[in-house]
């Protein structure tokens, strides 16, 4: 085994692994019978996201980039079923979900009619792509925030920090060993949060063991 097919299949194991993560939604929603405690636009987003990638890695023949993304697509196309069926505001879940449907379908058409086929497609699709994804490792930077006003890590998930870690890591050498920079550039900041996170775990763990594991009822 060559180290790109390392790569690869590091690629396949632990992007499938933090897209399980949102399993443990699913089972929660199971649970209590309700979507109230979970966010839907994360799934929505990510689907949105793989759908991209799925995209860019059928035009660009690259297997490993197929695979992944059609498995976390229908993952999250799950996750959205789930939502829809036990959330009580299916009004805004079913204009958030058509918002996403019209994006979709607006981004079919500018980039396999109105962009010629080659290069400046392929470079354009990765393009969207890439910044499609920085933005999504950049959004909880707001949280990230919050964490250190409050010195409390109690709202972050250590074994999902360590998949995305991986995740990111992998498809950054991936990328760089393809020499493709859309896939190696936008999971550059994935790493960096991911650092960030095990910084604030390892600052404020011991502050955040010194607090109670329960929280106070609000009567």
């Amino acid at each position: 085994m060559d180290f790109l097919q390392f790569l690869s299949w590091a690629c396949i194991v632990f992007t499938v692994g933090m897209f399980s993560t949102g399993l443990t939604d699913l089972k929660k929603m199971r649970a209590t019978q309700s979507a109230d405690s979970v966010q839907f636009l994360p799934f929505l987003t990510t689907c949105l996201n793989n759908l991209g990638w799925l995209y860019y890695g059928m035009l660009k023949r690259d297997g490993t980039v197929v695979l992944v993304n059609t498995i976390g697509a229908t993952l999250q196309t799950l996750f959205i079923l789930f939502y829809f069926h036990y959330t009580k505001e299916k009004r805004r879940v079913t204009l958030q979900t058509s918002a996403m449907v019209c994006v979709l379908c607006v981004a079919w058409v500018y980039f396999s009619m109105i962009l010629p086929a080659g290069e400046t497609r392929l470079s354009q699709l990765g393009l969207f792509c890439s910044v499609f994804t920085v933005s999504m490792y950049l959004s909880p930077l707001a949280d990230l925030l919050d964490i250190v006003r409050t010195r409390s890590v109690e709202r972050l998930s250590f074994s999902l920090t360590v998949a995305t870690f991986f995740t990111s890591a992998s498809w950054t050498l991936y990328g760089l060993q393809l020499q493709d920079y859309y896939i190696m550039v936008p999971n550059t900041p994935g790493i960096v949060t991911s650092l960030i996170r095990f910084f604030l775990f390892w600052w404020f763990g011991a502050v955040s063991q010194d607090k109670p594991s329960y929280k106070h009822l609000q009567i």
